[in-house]
């Protein structure tokens, strides 16, 4: 046999076998059953040279969602905000006028399919009041005698919440406690034996693991999606025109999620709650393939501080910062990290400055978690409280160092922050008559009645003084500096503070500062 001969006999042979193990390869494949383990499918293939190499892929079979669906559909709820005729508002949480759709889109819209409510026939609630439906969204069952947590934006401004169970049961809910920096809020009804999800570890998800999203969209309950974690401690602020969007440190998924699932369920492949699906990034109001969820590590460190405090206990790092980037860190000279939490200033009396903190650090972890981004530092301070105490690793002068501190409150101390709402100020407010407004000269304000032990009172002000002004807004009703009051105290300012402008029936004109804070 000369040597072409042997050549061409050896390539049919090379030829065989290849097709022989390809073919032992599939043969598995096709004989495995769905749930087993993940097994190696082997194949061997001629290189461009004609020499022999082995592939081996690892292959996992399709995951089955059945269990995590039916063990999660019956503790999400359907929310329905409804307001007074004489306060609806339309478009709550929908096209912001001028036709214009902000891309970071929360989830809550009308059941009928539109970014904004439609206009419905007003509802008679025992003969006494009209209602109109603001707005629907999702909430999650968290225990079994009837708490709710759902997204603050799905439950403000409403004047009566109507939660709707799997079972078709209707309840009327109260509200327990919001937190508009986290967009979480916890609600209650009048129930027992509810069916709960169990909460998971939002933290132990991994980038590519299978997620679920379980919530009423447009309506339609207990309508569960698909996908997968695309990210983690992700930051909208750059998408969100501007807009702040209080502590920023999502699960991204692409779990088709849309108008009405807003304070639904993300849940994992065992049925576990990790988020709760807050927002989306669209140009039409509607799933385009970017949803975001509040992790449940936030999420229940919210609830319970709602539920034992009445208000979130907020710690403070103190420090104003921005990202480093490869750019800033070559202008900076700093050649141990490209990633990090560049430190601008130190604030007086806070933590970092009791730890040692300084301009010109590079934060780099919080007791031993990365902090790459803002949204890695936010989500991790947002779990602790005041008066814990944290291990912060830092970068100076390309060193790596650390040192450990008690994280404190926005006034600079551990106390608990009490909840407070607008009685605080310890008095009523009076509207003055036309004869009034012309004998003062003045084309509006509101007069102070009834006052007693209160934030007023402490701050000077006497009976029968008019507010004309509260940091530069006009006040013409109560609704007014209740409007105002809500606004200081759900800002994300360290200083809680009324600057009221006013008279006194005498003319004499006078000014206070109104501390809000504990």
């Amino acid at each position: 046999m000369n040597l072409y001969s042997k050549i061409a006999l050896l390539t049919c042979g090379v030829a065989i076998a290849s097709s022989a193990v390809t073919v032992v390869g599939l043969n598995t494949l096709s004989d495995e059953e769905y749930g087993h383990e993940p097994y190696v499918e082997v194949v061997q293939r001629p290189s461009a040279e004609g020499a022999l190499y082995t592939v081996a892929n690892t292959v996992t079979p399709p995951t089955d969602f059945t269990h995590a669906a039916e063990s999660t559909i019956n503790g999400v709820v359907s929310i329905k905000n409804y307001v007074s005729s004489r306060g609806y508002r339309n478009g709550g949480g929908g096209n912001r006028g001028g036709g214009y759709i902000d891309p970071f889109e929360f989830f809550f819209g009308s059941p009928f399919g539109g970014s904004s409510p439609r206009q419905q026939s007003p509802r008679q609630d025992d003969g006494q009041k009209n209602e109109q439906q603001q707005g629907l969204g999702s909430g999650v069952i968290i225990s079994q005698d009837g708490y709710i947590v759902t997204n603050n934006h799905v439950i403000d401004g409403a004047d009566r919440l109507e939660v709707t169970l799997n079972d078709n049961r209707i309840f009327n809910a109260k509200v327990v406690g919001t937190d508009p920096s986290t967009d979480v809020a916890l609600l209650k009804i009048e129930a027992e034996g509810l069916p709960v999800i169990p909460i998971g570890d939002s933290d132990a998800l991994r980038v590519g693991e299978w997620v679920l999203a379980v919530g009423n969209p447009f309506g339609f309950t207990s309508t569960v999606t698909t996908g997968i974690v695309s990210a983690k401690a992700r930051s909208v602020g750059g998408a969100a025109q501007g807009r702040s969007m209080g502590i920023e440190s999502y699960i991204q998924t692409d779990a088709a999620v849309n108008p009405g699932n807003s304070g639904g369920a993300l849940v994992n492949i065992n049925g576990e709650l990790v988020g709760i699906n807050t927002a989306i990034y669209s140009q039409t109001g509607n799933y385009v393939g970017y949803s975001f969820a509040v992790p449940t590590s936030i999420v229940t460190k919210v609830v319970t501080d709602i539920k034992q405090y009445g208000a979130v206990q907020r710690a403070i790092l103190g420090v104003s910062f921005r990202e480093l980037t490869p750019q800033l860190a070559k202008e900076k000279g700093i050649t141990a990290v490209n990633d990090g939490i560049l430190v601008e200033e130190v604030v007086d009396r806070s933590a970092a400055m009791e730890g040692g903190i300084e301009k010109g650090d590079v934060i780099i972890a919080i007791n031993d978690a990365p902090t790459h981004s803002t949204a890695h530092l936010q989500g991790e301070i947002s779990k602790y409280r005041p008066g814990d105490k944290i291990k912060v690793k830092y970068v100076r002068n390309n060193e790596i160092k650390s040192t450990s501190l008690t994280l404190r409150n926005n006034q600079g101390d551990t106390k608990v922050t009490k909840a407070e709402d607008f009685t605080s100020l310890g008095c009523a407010f009076k509207k003055l008559s036309d004869e009034q407004l012309r004998e003062y000269r003045i084309s509006g304000g509101i007069q102070v009645v009834g006052l007693k032990a209160g934030k007023f009172k402490d701050a000077g002000i006497k009976e029968g003084f008019i507010i004309l002004d509260i940091n530069n807004a006009r006040v013409r009703s109560q609704d007014d500096v209740e409007k105002i009051y809500d606004a200081i105290m759900k800002g994300s300012d360290a200083d809680k503070v009324m600057f009221i402008t006013g008279i006194y029936p005498t003319g004499r004109k006078v000014y206070y500062a109104v501390d809000l804070s504990d």
